[in-house]
């Protein structure tokens, strides 16, 4: 080997060495996502509570509602695109730009929403535009959530992905909570009138402020070792054509693995929170204090089942959080029904502790289920996918079956779901020690 070869190649290793800390690849996962599913859950709260009386014509309150569920389920529509778009120039062009760009639009769609001027001042094009910024918001969703634990899991160390993918996974607990939180002290302190004429739109313009401080964190990152060594052999081309035609296997049976997640966590609160206040009067203030109350559950849940993910690997974590789901969905019919407060906080709690249960394994098992090239486009599609799956059609489809046959029908949906996803997972091998 000559002098010149050798300080090519350790110029070359130094190139491709990671030189982004662990504390700082946590804390730009974490703070991204919970910004984005902040974002994310601020219209589903909205769609219970306000969407369809500002933004639709007032044929009757059911309509109403379905079309705030339809307007909602329209970013899910849009995730599976934005994550074949952002997909590719992440797998092409790399992980960083690629969180910068999602966050970026994510925020942009966000504080759109809380301009748009209503119904009653524009008349059609409200809502035309609302779905439009809704669209928006799904394609910076599609592209967040595979970037982010993307950089966790490429860089984690041996033994730790399931740990460090737990991070992302907890984003939505905590946007989720901030969301719900920052509801909760805009009905607690204004009038009813007042909250519906202009302060449901306060939280979608403090995203302005939260997506500046992401982008500040997101901006030191550098790409992982995984991604640099990919690109100097030779960079993918197509990324998504290589994922269907090398790996529509691993697709399929994460899409699917998926779905539960959604299914339980959307019914458990944007139908539920509907429900109650609608039909079984419940206050709204009081109802999202439940919600926060329950999602507690779920951001302790997300941790505990990372770490046994670690310890006892992913297929027996899943599995025993799915058979809790299937239990919490032959019980919502019952716990629902009662309209008392002890039986809706029990079913509030159960919903999210299994999704947390469940959601925080993903975070590695999908990304393990492809290979380097194509890691981006395939762990965002199959996250994306099962959205519509399990999340789109929940809240609208909930909505129909509870008129059509009652509330144990909503649970034979979740039941349903959860029985997929158990299916699914019986079908993938054992991804703890897979090479990364």
């Amino acid at each position: 080997m000559t002098l010149d070869t050798a300080l090519a190649e350790e110029s070359a290793a130094e190139r491709v060495r990671p030189a982004n800390s662990p504390r700082k690849v946590i804390a730009a996962s974490l703070i991204g996502t919970t910004i984005e599913f902040y974002d994310f859950y601020i219209f589903a709260t909205a769609a219970a509570l306000v969407i369809g009386p500002a933004f639709f014509p007032s044929e009757s309150p059911g309509v109403q509602t379905l079309a705030a569920f339809m307007s909602f389920g329209i970013a899910f529509v849009a995730r599976p695109v934005g994550s074949v778009l952002f997909g590719h120039f992440g797998d092409r062009l790399g992980r960083k730009s690629t969180l910068v760009a999602s966050l970026l639009l994510m925020g942009v769609a966000t504080v759109g929403i809380g301009l748009l001027p209503g119904y009653a001042s524009i008349g059609v094009a409200a809502p035309i535009l609302l779905c439009v910024l809704r669209f928006c918001q799904g394609l910076g969703i599609g592209g967040e959530w595979g970037g982010a634990a993307l950089l966790v899991t490429e860089n984690a160390p041996k033994g730790r992905r399931a740990w460090f993918g737990m991070f992302p996974q907890l984003g939505p607990s905590l946007g989720f909570l901030l969301a719900n939180g920052m509801f909760l002290v805009l009905l607690l302190g204004m009038s009813s009138e007042s909250f519906m004429a202009w302060g449901w739109r306060i939280p979608f313009l403090v995203s302005a402020v939260l997506v500046f401080l992401g982008l500040y964190v997101r901006v030191s990152l550098v790409e992982s070792e995984a991604f640099l060594r990919e690109q100097a052999r030779e960079p993918v081309r197509a990324p998504l054509k290589e994922l269907l035609r090398d790996h529509r296997r691993p697709l399929l049976q994460g899409t699917f693995a998926m779905v539960a997640c959604y299914a339980i966590f959307y019914i458990t609160t944007v139908f539920t929170l509907n429900h109650a206040t609608s039909q079984l009067g419940f206050d709204r203030g009081g109802f999202l204090a439940m919600l926060c109350v329950a999602i507690v559950f779920m951001a302790l849940a997300t941790p505990v089942s990372a770490l046994a993910c670690d310890r006892f690997g992913r297929r027996p974590v899943i599995v025993s959080g799915l058979c809790f789901t299937l239990l919490t969905g032959l019980v919502l019919g019952s716990l629902v029904a009662s309209g008392s407060t002890p039986s809706m906080l029990l079913f509030l709690c159960m919903g999210l502790l299994a999704m947390g249960w469940i959601f925080a394994p993903m975070g590695a098992l999908l990304p393990e289920l492809f290979p380097v090239r194509v890691r981006y486009t395939g762990a965002c599609a199959a996250y994306n996918l099962a959205g519509i799956l399990g999340a789109s059609l929940a809240p609208y489809a909930a909505q129909w079956l509870v008129g059509w046959g009652g509330l144990q029908w909503v649970g034979g949906y979740v039941v349903g779901m959860a029985l997929l996803s158990l299916v699914a997972i019986l079908s993938i091998g054992e991804t703890r020690d897979r090479a990364f």
